[in-house]
């Protein structure tokens, strides 16, 4: 079960402007939401904020991704309360939490927050339901649960604000919701299999076993490796192609369902050749931006940050020349995706 204001939001979004930078969106004193007018503007208020949502969707961003689901379920929920008059600061502090996350995504902030601060003082209800979406979030089913999980979190939130306000019986078909998006995002973890990227534009996840004599007595150890392609002159974790996202997922399932154990992760950053010469200590840092921003992807998805390594080696590992027939500047970029890469190494063992 979701909110109503998504329907409203998408059905007037088309007409609204999509706000190209960041600003806070205020509703009016509580004490002036007694006429027609006021509420239209407050109305106007979450319309633009849900254009900005189409936006980044049409931009790119799967309506399943959790950022973006986050962002929209706290629009739900903020919206949800300001019709049934909460006069709290309920419906703004959500409003703002939606408006943090569409404005990270639109400047391409990365990593992006997860937390989901228990807004207005909201009751921590269900510790084991919190426990549980952790959890999932650094699964190996993540990318399909994803969704399922942001909404899960945010409903917990508005549990707690209700309890606060008017006690369990309040609190309860909320609880309710976030039980029911919770076993859906377990069901949807468990039956996650994403697909492996084409060979074109990165090479298939692959786990080697590598001599046991450099195992521990009793392990076998293995090497995973995968590759994650970015766009032209991109470095952010929006920038990164689905294929590149799908060897991650593939890299990380492959992990938790063979229950391997990282030793440790190599992350080498690459850039293609397009800016030319005098420009190699740009396309230097470049590639150690798009090995950061793997980096900071894997560590989100709980991989330990002390076993990674970063090294960025610039334009000086093109795999892609290119240099068969003459390309126009679009496809000469595309031709060159495999070379704007990281390559990542993982090492793992597997108790024997």
């Amino acid at each position: 079960m979701r909110h109503p204001f998504a329907c409203l939001g998408f059905a007037l979004a088309l007409a609204c402007p999509v706000l190209a930078t960041a600003q806070t969106t205020t509703l009016a004193p509580q004490q002036e939401r007694i006429s027609d007018s006021v509420i239209q503007q407050d109305y106007g208020a979450y319309e633009r904020l849900q254009a900005r949502i189409k936006g980044l969707n049409d931009g790119g961003r799967r309506v399943a991704d959790y950022h973006l689901s986050k962002a929209q379920c706290w629009l739900d929920v903020s919206f949800h309360e300001y019709t049934r008059n909460d006069r709290s600061a309920f419906p703004q502090a959500a409003m703002t939490e939606s408006e943090t996350l569409i404005a990270a995504m639109e400047t391409r902030v990365s990593p992006l927050p997860n937390d989901t601060p228990l807004v207005n003082g909201a009751a921590r209800l269900r510790p084991d339901l919190w426990d549980r979406t952790l959890a999932l979030r650094q699964s190996g089913g993540f990318v399909c649960a994803a969704q399922k999980i942001a909404c899960a979190e945010v409903e917990l939130v508005h549990a707690g604000n209700e309890y606060n306000q008017q006690q369990w019986r309040h609190a309860k078909p909320y609880v309710q919701i976030a039980e029911d998006e919770i076993a859906e995002a377990q069901a949807l973890s468990e039956q996650c299999h994403p697909a492996v990227a084409p060979v074109v534009a990165a090479a298939p996840v692959t786990a080697t076993p590598v001599p046991s004599a450099v195992a521990p007595a009793g392990d076998a150890r293995f090497v995973l490796n995968a590759n994650v392609v970015f766009d032209f002159d991109r470095s952010a974790a929006a920038d990164i192609r689905a294929t590149g996202r799908e060897q991650i997922d593939k890299l990380l399932h492959t992990i938790a369902t063979s229950h391997l154990r990282v030793v440790s992760v190599k992350l080498v950053g690459h850039a293609d050749r397009l800016n030319g010469t005098g420009k190699s200590a740009y396309n230097q840092r470049l590639s150690e931006q798009r090995a950061e921003t793997v980096r900071a992807l894997l560590v989100e998805r709980g991989i330990d940050a002390g076993a990674i390594d970063v090294e960025a080696r610039g334009d000086t590992g093109q795999v892609e020349p290119c240099s068969a027939k003459p390309h126009s500047t679009a496809e000469l970029e595309e031709c060159l995706l495999p070379n704007r890469r990281v390559e990542i190494v993982v090492t793992a063992v597997k108790p024997m």
